[in-house]
């Protein structure tokens, strides 16, 4: 099962490799929650994602209070480089930011969302301006399954463990900064190999229940667990 994740969703690269970095604020009524105290929080999804598998978490955290115009998303061409999406990522901070008055933003990642956002962090400036980092199930150390992917571009290769963007980016201080750092891996995960690549010295690093790589962007602990840790 392990090695054949990556088989089914293949077919939805031609798709995603033509998307464009797309950010808005999220649609629904207004919440309860002070917006002066609640950090926007930037969603950021994984390889061949496009764009649909935070939905669920999104949406619980405006039911739970979080303002619609303090939730941002963004979707982009998962099969660049890991580096370009950290350049996204760095632009779109600073528009939210200016948007929302905000000194600074969380950020909750799936899978290698975490690893561009990471780069962000480490080499972009970002640690002066996040506050909550989160990685559901991301590959920060590398996954074996990143081997069938190979032919699709570089953020595959640089999935890969041993590959020099993973060497650089773990050099050193895996967590750097003022940041709050938080991984949740599961035991189960079909797609991250090993399971614990997604634990980095230096976070609150969290084993989940059993339960697959696309569940824990859908699981009702896990979300709870991620709401408290960025409240």
């Amino acid at each position: 099962m392990r090695k054949f994740f990556l088989a089914g969703v293949i077919a939805l690269g031609a798709v995603i490799a033509l998307s464009v970095v797309l950010l808005r604020p999220l649609p629904g009524p207004a919440s309860q929650a002070d917006a002066a105290t609640v950090d926007p929080i930037l969603f950021v999804h994984g390889y061949l994602d496009p764009g649909i598998m935070l939905d669920t978490m999104r949406s619980r955290f405006e039911a739970d209070g979080w303002p619609s115009d303090r939730l941002y998303e963004m979707n982009y061409n998962t099969l660049q480089s890991n580096k370009t999406t950290a350049n996204l990522i760095k632009d779109i901070v600073s528009e939210i930011r200016s948007k929302t008055g905000a000194a600074k933003v969380d950020i909750i990642t799936h899978s290698m969302g975490g690893l561009s956002s990471r780069y962000y962090l480490k080499n972009l400036g970002g640690t002066s301006y996040v506050d909550d980092w989160v990685s559901l199930g991301g590959p920060n150390h590398g996954t074996t399954t990143a081997l069938l992917c190979l032919l699709l571009g570089p953020s595959c290769w640089e999935m890969l463990p041993g590959s020099s963007f993973l060497k650089q980016l773990n050099s050193g201080d895996e967590t750097p900064g003022a940041v709050n750092y938080g991984t949740w891996w599961s035991p189960c995960d079909e797609f991250i190999n090993p399971d614990e690549s997604v634990v980095l010295q230096g976070a609150t690093n969290t084993k989940t229940a059993c339960i697959g790589h696309l569940t824990l962007t859908q699981d009702t602990t896990v979300y709870t667990q991620v709401r408290e840790f960025v409240r």
